[in-house]
């Protein structure tokens, strides 16, 4: 795979992100109030902000492993809640993962992908089917990094990537929630989309732009 991205192109990714996560605040929040506390929405919106502050205060510096995780930080004090640890979460493994790159190869976006997946489920402590944001996480990461594999542009993946995404929020909303708050409510959030999957396809959407 030739196409990198560099700095520029992955910190307008993380500016389309927080602004999406601004422009979903009532949506998510809709669906949260059926599943949870119903703070999901201004919470990420809270979190979408401080991204597109942190993209417009601070540069990359060659190393996007580094500023990724830098990001992860900003999430984590906007934000201060379970998915906002979890989205924090995602973006500390990830950056990790491609420490010391200053441009990102398909491969690299495929590792920074599995780390986060990893991660988020270590922090979480949720397993497919438990009906949380992993169930499709896990699968864009897979998919993305098979659609790698199999020498599809960074483009291509993408698209494969928020598929896989949707299909797995999908398969899961029959089901009941299983962890967090959620599941409480019991057999009432059957039948209703898990917000945290839906808050990983917006993103997904996003960075595809």
């Amino acid at each position: 795979m030739n196409a990198r991205l560099d700095e520029a192109a992955v910190a307008a990714a993380v500016a389309r992100i927080g602004a999406e996560l601004v422009a979903q605040e009532a949506a998510l929040t809709a669906l949260d109030q059926q599943m949870g506390d119903g703070d999901l929405g201004i919470t990420l919106s809270k979190i979408g902000l401080a991204l597109q502050e942190f993209v417009a205060s601070t540069p990359v510096e060659g190393d996007l492993g580094k500023w990724l995780g830098k990001a992860g930080m900003a999430a984590n004090r906007a934000g201060s809640s379970s998915f906002g640890t979890l989205l924090a979460t995602a973006l500390l493994r990830g950056g990790k993962a491609v420490a010391g790159k200053a441009t990102l190869a398909g491969e690299d976006l495929a590792a920074f992908l599995a780390a986060a997946d990893a991660g988020v489920q270590e922090r979480g402590k949720a397993q497919l089917g438990d009906k949380t944001v992993i169930d499709a996480l896990h699968p864009a990461a897979a998919a993305f990094g098979a659609a790698v594999a199999d020498g599809k542009s960074v483009a291509e993946a993408g698209q494969a990537a928020l598929a896989a995404a949707q299909a797995g929020r999908d398969s899961v909303t029959p089901l009941r929630s299983k962890i967090g708050r959620a599941s409480w409510v019991g057999e009432r959030t059957e039948g209703k989309v898990d917000p945290g999957c839906e808050a990983l396809v917006v993103m997904l959407r996003a960075l595809l732009g």
